[in-house]
């Protein structure tokens, strides 16, 4: 998981992004993070204040991304592609988006030292992945129905949830 910057005086002010962070910015959008999630993402990771309008013009479904780059379209279109495989029209209808809300909740969590509240994240999660921290089993017609598809996601790049089976 990403070391997050709390010392303001850490912060730098907003310069030409280098495609690091540009390419994070592009993919959390593509993730459906509002701007206002990825500036604050972008400074508490990368140490960059970034207006919301600044991350917005990397959004090509906005008109305010006039003359982005091909490449930073190409990758918000493969991410987003890849995310609705997931994902639904309406988000948070969707267990992907869920889990993502749920990790950035845990880090939050678990950086301030509410180890209670992180457990009880980590427990919602699970839920959210099949119930698969119970010994329940569904039965039909008198045979036992095999255990859930375990999901895994991970958490560690962009704020980004990389779904695979």
């Amino acid at each position: 998981m990403g070391e997050f910057l709390t010392d303001p005086r850490q912060i730098q002010p907003m310069a030409a992004l280098n495609n690091e962070i540009k390419s994070f910015i592009v993919q959390a959008l593509a993730c459906f993070d509002s701007p206002s999630q990825v500036a604050g993402a972008v400074r508490g990771r990368f140490g960059v204040a970034v207006s919301r309008q600044h991350v917005e013009a990397h959004d090509p479904t906005r008109k305010s991304s006039k003359g982005l780059a091909k490449r930073w379209v190409t990758l918000f279109n493969d991410t987003r592609e890849g995310f609705r495989d997931e994902a639904i029209r309406e988000p948070i209808a969707n267990r992907a988006v869920r889990l993502r809300a749920l990790g950035r909740m845990f880090e939050e969590a678990e950086a301030s030292g509410n180890l209670v509240l992180a457990m009880k994240l980590l427990e919602q999660a699970a839920r959210e992945c099949g119930d698969m921290n119970t010994n329940r089993r569904a039965k039909t017609e008198g045979e036992p129905m095999g255990p859930a598809a375990p999901v895994g996601v991970d958490f560690s790049f962009a704020g980004s949830a990389a779904i695979r089976p």
